[in-house]
């Protein structure tokens, strides 16, 4: 069956051929293991059990993750292997499985929830790049949606992830996550259903953010939480992008507080900005597959 599962709409048969994101028809997995540096109701104490499938619909130049998101550090699993793998992190404490970046095996991870049925929750960690009806095959498998939300402009997307309707697409899922996840629900501390949109500030682009917060406000209502992440480290195909080869500056990132404060929001998960720096990158050496 071809492959149309994400906005790229590769029509690839993938069993025969690698679609845009990179991998074919099989799970491919670049490391499994607790994570600790997602927002604090996620990471918790013990530590979130974070699976990074490798492969990504969105590909963006600056990606942190690079080796991952080309596809160019993975194993190729079962789905017998992928449920070990849960069991395994839930044995270990984690407070959540983390399912980092999976959109492109999304209806294959469908039918495994179906069968695993986790008894933590499962978070869904994506780029927002997603088509509404892929995610409603995840609808009552996916406990709390953990979507960026990158860019509001067109000429930006188009730049910088070759996805000029990127906008549109990733409003139109998170509107659908809300849908499926109305209520945000908190025990000890740990969120165990919901929604968090993260937005990570980049150089030069800060004005991109107030357009964002400003489409959430006006949709979701200024009680969405949203991760505003400082942790933009240079990292990637940059020679051709000269504005992305720093870091973001102090005042850019309160500029971009700023605006939240403005328009109202009251939960926000901030971040330091020595968080900015490839020592939080995770080794994609394949630990735990």
């Amino acid at each position: 069956m071809v492959c149309n599962s994400c906005p790229r709409c590769c029509s690839v048969e993938r069993s025969k051929k690698h679609g845009f994101c990179g991998v074919g028809e099989d799970f491919v997995v670049a490391r499994a293991a607790k994570h600790f540096w997602e927002e604090p109701p996620i990471s918790g104490t013990k530590g979130s059990g974070a699976v990074f499938f490798s492969g990504c619909n969105l590909r963006c130049v600056f990606c942190q993750n690079f080796e991952v998101s080309r596809a160019k550090s993975g194993k190729l699993i079962t789905h017998e292997r992928l449920t070990e793998i849960f069991d395994s992190l839930i044995a270990s404490g984690a407070h959540n499985l983390n399912l980092v970046t999976a959109t492109q095996f999304a209806e294959k991870l469908s039918e495994v929830l179906k069968k695993y049925r986790s008894p933590v929750p499962v978070v869904y960690n994506c780029s927002g790049y997603e088509k509404t009806g892929t995610l409603r095959k995840l609808e009552g498998l996916v406990d709390i949606y953990l979507p960026d939300l990158k860019f509001f402009d067109r000429e930006r997307s188009l730049r910088y992830c070759g996805a000029a309707d990127y906008f549109e697409n990733a409003t139109a899922a998170i509107l659908e996550m809300r849908r499926q996840q109305p209520e945000d629900v908190f025990e000890n501390g740990l969120m165990k259903k919901g929604l968090i949109i993260r937005h990570l500030v980049l150089p030069k682009n800060v004005n991109q953010s107030k357009c964002i917060f400003e489409w959430i406000k006006d949709n979701l209502g200024t009680q969405t939480y949203i991760s505003l992440m400082a942790q933009y480290t240079p990292c990637g195909e940059l020679e051709k992008f000269p504005e992305l080869q720093r870091k973001i500056t102090r005042r850019e990132y309160e500029k971009a507080v700023g605006f939240l404060e403005d328009l109202g929001f009251e939960n926000v998960f901030l971040q330091e900005l020595d968080s900015a720096g490839e020592h939080f990158i995770p080794d994609f050496d394949l630990t735990g597959v």
